[in-house]
């Protein structure tokens, strides 16, 4: 673990906390002491103890507030809650995440996934780097009866047995003993059994800001229309694994198909905006995949905390029997062991996985899926050309796309300008699927400023924004 991962695993812990002693962060030198002097955080660590020390059980604005977490972070208290704030709508960053240097964006990272945390404390925990993971349980894929039995003997119970034949792939959901975290849970149980494949239920996040459900607008629905001039072969099929895709003008002629798999399917901001860029098709807004069918797998169901891996694996396995040549996946999160085994799968039916980096800055950890072998990792590039400042980090970046300047389909109708690296990914997958591998997409693609792996793929499909009348 990195000493920034360190940091914001720290922070994590802190703000989330509900009674944490605060002799334990420092109540004069609180986590600067912790990690000490040398971190390459600087002045933020030693800065932000007193903070985060005395007040592990308040809120944001209130820790803000007392000059503790705005101060180390050189923002003021709306600066951060701006940048931080859980929604399932949102589809821009805000400036202070586009201005941001590399380490303040792990910071805000940290902060966003402890508000989630704090805002679910009933159904979610962190792992020990601070990642939010569903509360009491645990995951184990393809469990040898012994490993189970053994699972069992040591406190643990079945509450789910999920079969996914499409993935080839049985994964068992763990209750964990009574009083007991999932921390502590894990290693009990890798003690227990050593020979089972077990790990948390992670939660992932949509990487184009963050994913509250769209009020008042409708789920799209299939049209027996579709586009007039296809930028796609006839009968491409894609998947998207996201939030809900609503009802829009542009979509009018597009034909969607959508399954909740947290629930009933909810449309969102997020998931409509990356549909839009696929199948839209409305005067001069036109998506780079128009004339495709549209499979899209709604992880969520309105609530931003529901996007577990277990859900994700669900939602991938129904995708697969659509048969689709390329699934986007606009979401990041940590390395999860059952979501690994459940991309491997894809790959090996022949199901292209396309996936963006996040927008979490360099310094942040490796985002997934985008780094797992095989997935074709995406990061995003303004309208010079240049790759985005916030774009996050992975173990491989594969191709660029426009990620700003750019606007897309908002729920209900007209357009918003949007920015991320969950914008780029559906540009990819649409030219994927269009041309059919990877080694086609090389050869398109321009070059680009900054790290763009291959080079920029669908330059032209950028939609300005006065195009459609935005500035």
């Amino acid at each position: 673990m990195s000493k920034s991962t360190f940091f914001s695993a720290l922070l994590v812990a802190a703000l989330t906390a509900s009674a944490a002693p605060a002799q334990l962060l420092g109540g004069g030198g609180g986590l600067g002491g912790l990690t000490g002097g040398n971190s390459p955080i600087g002045g933020t660590v030693g800065s932000i103890g007193g903070g985060v020390g005395g007040a592990v059980d308040r809120s944001l604005g209130e820790l803000s507030n007392i000059g503790g977490l705005g101060q180390a972070l050189g923002m003021s208290t709306s600066e951060i809650q701006q940048a931080t704030q859980p929604s399932l709508d949102r589809v821009s960053q805000s400036t202070t995440v586009t201005t941001a240097a590399p380490v303040q964006l792990v910071n805000l990272r940290a902060i966003r996934l402890a508000q989630l945390i704090r805002a679910n404390r009933t159904t979610l925990d962190r792992d020990g780097d601070g990642q939010p993971v569903r509360k009491n349980e645990l995951i184990a894929t393809d469990p040898d009866p012994a490993s189970l039995a053994l699972a069992q003997r040591a406190g643990f119970r079945v509450l789910v047995d999920q079969q996914t034949p499409e993935l080839g792939l049985r994964i068992v959901t763990l209750a964990v003993p009574r009083r007991m975290n999932v921390r502590e849970a894990l290693k009990t149980l890798r003690k227990a059994a050593p020979t089972l494949d077990a790990d948390y239920n992670h939660i992932f996040e949509p990487a184009g800001a963050a994913l509250l459900p769209a009020v008042g607008a409708a789920l799209a629905a299939a049209s027996p229309t579709l586009a007039a001039a296809p930028a796609v072969r006839p009968g491409t099929r894609i998947a998207m694994i996201d939030g809900g895709v609503a009802s829009h003008p542009s979509l009018a002629r597009a034909a969607i198909e959508q399954r909740g798999f947290a629930g009933t399917a909810q449309p969102t901001g997020h998931g409509t905006a990356v549909g839009s860029l696929l199948v839209g098709d409305q005067g001069a807004f036109r998506g780079a995949a128009r004339g495709a069918r549209l499979f899209v797998g709604d992880v969520y169901g309105g609530n931003a905390a529901a996007g577990s891996a277990t859900t994700i694996i669900r939602a991938l396995a129904w995708a697969a029997t659509k048969q689709p040549s390329v699934i986007n996946i606009s979401l990041v999160g940590p390395g999860n062991a059952a979501l690994a085994r459940a991309i491997a799968a894809l790959r090996a039916r022949g199901i292209a996985v396309v996936a963006a980096v996040g927008n979490d800055g360099p310094a942040a950890p490796p985002q997934y899926p985008a780094s797992y072998p095989g997935v074709i990792a995406v990061t995003g590039v303004d309208a010079s050309d240049r790759a985005l400042r916030e774009a996050g980090r992975s173990t491989h970046v594969d191709f660029a796309a426009p990620g700003a300047d750019l606007v897309a389909a908002s729920p209900g109708k007209g357009f918003a300008v949007v920015r991320g690296t969950s914008f780029a990914a559906p540009l990819v997958a649409a030219r994927l699927a269009a041309v059919g591998t990877a080694q086609r997409l090389v050869a398109e693609a321009d070059p680009g400023k900054g790290r763009v792996g291959q080079g920029i793929v669908c330059r032209s499909c950028r939609i300005a924004p006065k195009t459609v009348g935005l500035k």
